[in-house]
């Protein structure tokens, strides 16, 4: 019989056969990519896969917690007294990038303070081509994370970063604003004018490719990402979108006290379903979400840039009992409501409108408030989660 410590030497070489394998194949990727040979090898020098990673993959803060927790979390007041701060104090560069980009300053500040606590406390302490060489063997969200690393590479060749520095989050994100590789090569700004893009030290690069990221992605200037609304009685929960008028109209009031806007839509949102505060958001919060797709995450941000602003807390309170469903639960979530035939973007956890939709008609069959948020009650009247 194999001895406990031979077992474990087996199981270990054999997963070193498997990652070298990994990497061969890679390398036939990489070459014809422009990659030396001497900048894969300094790569993944020394580079085996991290099981931490694949678990800290599905305990990330955006899963599973109480909206009100997170953005308690998010938006604390060491936080807000930060923002507030770090927008004085880069109050010049702040208007010369929003002047390039249309992109309000407090919306990058807010992003910059929630991904790295402006540079003073970054999630930069894990190996990006260890992470990301574990994710893209793993297959997990496949070809996105091997794509990364294929895109890493290409930093590395290009000579943007030394590889000693090429740290980032468990999720490969990396810098000030935790950029992916991809969006580095295709959204990072050399602002400062020094000759390379410095999203690791440099604030005015830092801010402006947050700034050209958005606006990359459709930020529309003049556009509020929305705000709190408190509901009339007797609404119709099963529409979601309208026009501004229109919802002013319906009876829904602006809890902050501002203008509403003359024109344009929005979206009803129930972020912890119809007993916790009610939003109408914009195309601005969805483009919000492609920075990292989490309505939490979005609202977050949003909240910070308008508290940057003098904004109010939100007025409704967040309903103690909230539970968010987790990682895995979104995920049979949405393989469900494609098993009913609904229309289902992705099948990584994350709920985009279309999805809330999609609830709100599942909700209207069991007679359930059809607010569109994926309670406890519609997850196991779905077989999702135990009664």
């Amino acid at each position: 019989m194999f001895s406990a410590l031979a077992l474990s030497g087996s199981r270990a070489l054999g997963q070193t056969a498997t990652f070298d394998a990994f990497l061969a194949a890679l390398w036939r990727e990489a070459q014809p990519l422009g990659i030396s040979r001497a900048t894969f090898d300094a790569a993944f020098a020394g580079v085996t896969p991290d099981a931490r990673v694949l678990g800290a993959m599905q305990h990330s803060p955006e899963y599973g917690k109480p909206f009100g927790a997170y953005i308690a979390a998010m938006v604390s007041a060491s936080r807000l007294a930060g923002a507030t701060r770090k927008a004085g104090q880069w109050a010049d560069k702040l208007r010369a990038v929003e002047k390039t980009y249309a992109v309000p300053g407090s919306i990058l500040v807010a992003i910059w303070g929630i991904e790295s606590s402006f540079g003073e406390g970054s999630a930069d302490h894990w190996d990006v081509f260890r992470c990301l060489a574990t994710l893209a063997q793993a297959k997990l969200q496949a070809p996105y994370f091997h794509d990364e690393l294929l895109d890493a590479l290409k930093i590395l060749q290009a000579q943007r970063i030394p590889r000693q520095q090429f740290l980032g989050s468990f999720a490969g994100a990396m810098g000030q604003p935790q950029f992916m590789p991809s969006s580095y090569l295709k959204y990072a700004v050399d602002f400062d004018g020094d000759g390379r893009a410095d999203i690791w030290s440099s604030v005015p690069d830092v801010l402006a490719s947050i700034a050209n990221y958005l606006r990359a992605y459709g930020w529309q200037p003049g556009l509020s990402w929305g705000f709190e609304v408190l509901t009339p009685r007797n609404i119709d929960y099963r529409v979601s979108r309208d026009s501004f008028r229109d919802w002013r109209t319906r009876g829904f009031e602006r809890l902050d006290g501002g203008r509403w806007p003359d024109s344009g839509d929005a979206i009803l949102f129930f972020p912890a379903g119809a007993p916790g505060p009610t939003f109408l958001v914009t195309q601005n919060f969805v483009v919000l979400k492609t920075y990292n797709n989490s309505d939490a995450y979005a609202l977050a941000v949003a909240h910070l840039a308008d508290r940057i602003n003098g904004a109010a807390p939100f007025r409704a309170a967040w309903p103690l009992n909230d539970v968010q469903p987790s990682r895995s639960e979104r995920i049979a979530l949405q393989k469900k409501l494609a098993a009913l035939g609904y229309k289902v973007a992705d099948f990584d956890g994350h709920l985009d409108f279309d999805l809330r939709d999609a609830i709100r008609a599942e909700e209207v069959k069991f007679g359930m408030t059809p607010d569109g948020h994926p309670g406890r009650a519609l997850l196991q009247r779905l077989g999702i989660a135990a009664p």
